[in-house]
Formats: C-alpha cells, structure tokens, sequence
C-alpha cells in the first residue's frame, strides 16, 4: 500500500513537471511569436508612413551642406563682431 502511495505521488510529480515545462515552451513560443508579430507591424506601419507623409519627414530648411553652414558661421561671427565695438 505505501508503495503504491509513492508511485502515485512520484507520478503526480512527473505529471506537474510536465505541465510545467508545457507551459514554459507554450509561453517561449506565444511571446517570441508575438514579439516578432509587433516588431513586423511597427517596421510596416514605419514604412507606410514614411511613404505616405514624406513631406513631413523632410527638414524645414533643406539639407544642411557646407556653404550654408559657412554661411551661417560668417553671419554669426559678423554679428558678434559688431557686438564687442
């Protein structure tokens, strides 16, 4: 009798065992299936909205090159030139 009352604990434990390690591989698989599932649709939407509103992607005053950026140097440097007269 107490023999099979350790058989039937030691198959209970085996049976918790595997639930748990079902449980562990179904929650692996649900959250790397829905984590590249999210990661798909942000790099989608990403794209679509880049295609779609583009003009709001671009910078106010265009591409910075380095005339302009001399430009504004000079400018500022001028000012502050006539600033310590």
């Amino acid at each position: 009798m107490e023999r099979q009352t350790l058989m039937q604990n030691q198959m209970r434990e085996r049976q918790m065992a595997m639930q748990i390690a079902w449980s562990r591989e179904f929650l692996k698989y649900y959250s790397t299936f829905f984590s590249l599932a999210a990661l798909g649709l942000t790099i989608w939407w990403a794209e679509s909205i880049m295609v779609s509103e583009h003009d709001r992607l671009d910078l106010p005053h265009g591409v910075a090159n380095f005339p302009s950026i001399e430009k504004a140097r000079r400018a500022k440097s001028s000012l502050s030139s006539h600033f310590e007269k």
